[in-house]
């Protein structure tokens, strides 16, 4: 498995910034958010979600078009594209 790699750009006592930047089937590997959070996808593309039942979603993205989602968000998120793939993902502590 080839991991995403994180890079923290604010951690503060409201936030944490971090950015992921994925290789061609790169992956975060599974997890549970711990905190609601936004993501803002960098460009245009595709990301595989695979929840814990083996269950599989194909999610199109689209440059700074942002998405919400609760805490308990439980996946392993797969870049499904032929080319690199970065999102900013801002969670609210």
């Amino acid at each position: 498995m080839t991991k995403a790699i994180p890079s923290i750009q604010i951690d503060n006592e409201r936030t944490i910034v971090t950015r992921w930047d994925f290789a061609p089937g790169a992956e975060t590997g599974e997890h549970i958010h711990g905190h609601d959070y936004c993501v803002v996808p960098l460009q245009d593309g595709v990301l595989k979600i695979v929840d814990p039942d083996g269950s599989e979603t194909l999610a199109e993205m689209a440059a700074g078009k942002s998405y919400y989602r609760s805490k308990g968000v439980h996946h392993n998120v797969i870049n499904a594209n032929d080319f690199d793939y970065s999102f900013v993902e801002i969670e609210f502590k």
